[in-house]
């Protein structure tokens, strides 16, 4: 059966979060600042394929608070399609921090209750056909991770998009402070068997499975049902499979500020390449070079580049 033609390239599903990032201070003595900014993992990876030039919508329920108010600002400003969102006037939009030492950044959240933390899986009345209008659906061990309701949420809508014809990719994302590792490893086995694209890191993996090599990894990902893998290995690139075919896609050699939302970079720019019509290859070629981009800046969303941007480092700079 042939598909109709597709309203959206790629819908997102999870939480979107404001975000305040300690920047330098201005003398050493004084207290950190922090500079406002917005993040959530999926919601970073949305803005990050419209930038790329993808037609795509956000899932999600956000308060009908201030914070709210400008997620919403901001996914309108970024081309992000928002009429699938819902506002939850019984819970607050959720926010972070993140803090920096030489042993890199650290999250602190404040979503205990959040109003994407309170996902349904009735809330897919209002998500089921822009899923089925899209050519993906995009999800992260986040999305799964919130809540109970949610991670029900989020498998209710993998299995509605593999129903209708609708590829699924998701990012493993681990965060062990919003969930014990054994349900992790539960949740994210089924979920990575619901997926035609995985997109796992090195450290994500070797706590989730115990493995620590990267042909490991891939394997046993395979061996859950996903065709595709993208294991991603931070500056050294990413080591990709389609089943058939192993190839490491080398990084970028550039001097990082800030990683915050480089995987989500990463993802977002992954898939609008391969909704463009690149090669899995040559995805992964474009998404090292946007994340490479977006951690030279501070924050997850606003060092996240455009598509001029991206081919000029692919012309100029030699991979590491």
């Amino acid at each position: 059966m042939t598909r109709a033609a597709s309203t959206f390239d790629i819908v997102a599903l999870g939480e979107a979060m404001v975000e305040f990032n300690q920047s330098p201070s201005p003398h050493p003595e004084s207290p950190p600042l922090y500079l406002q900014g917005f993040g959530g993992d999926t919601s970073n990876a949305a803005i990050a394929a419209a930038r790329a030039g993808a037609r795509v919508a956000y899932l999600t329920r956000l308060g009908t608070d201030r914070w709210g108010d400008s997620l919403m600002a901001l996914w309108q400003r970024e081309r992000v399609d928002t009429s699938p969102v819902l506002r939850d006037a019984q819970a607050p939009t959720g926010i972070y921090f993140v803090s920096h030492d030489a042993q890199g950044h650290h999250f602190s959240y404040a979503r205990a209750g959040s109003a994407a933390s309170r996902m349904q899986p009735h809330d897919l009345s209002a998500w089921r056909e822009p899923i089925a209008q899209s050519q993906w659906l995009h999800l992260s061990g986040i999305s799964l991770a919130i809540s109970a309701s949610a991670c029900d949420t989020a498998f209710a809508a993998m299995q509605h998009a593999r129903t209708v014809g609708t590829q699924v990719a998701l990012d493993s994302n681990l965060r062990l402070s919003l969930w014990p590792l054994p349900r992790a490893q539960a949740c994210i086995r089924q979920a990575v068997g619901l997926c035609d694209l995985f997109l796992p890191s090195l450290e994500d993996m070797t706590a989730l499975t115990g493995l620590s090599q990267a042909q490991d990894i891939v394997q046993w990902s395979h061996a859950q049902g996903v065709q595709q893998v993208v294991l991603k290995l931070g500056a050294d690139g990413a080591l990709v499979s389609d089943g058939q075919t192993q190839q490491r896609v080398p990084g970028h050699s550039v001097q990082a500020l800030d990683a915050t939302g480089a995987g989500d970079c990463f993802a977002g720019n992954l898939l609008a390449r391969r909704v463009a019509g690149d090669s899995l290859w040559d995805a992964v070629r474009y998404a090292n070079a946007a994340a490479a981009l977006s951690v030279q800046g501070i924050g997850a969303v606003a060092p996240m580049p455009r598509q001029d941007e991206v081919q000029r480092l692919l012309m100029k700079a030699p991979t590491a």
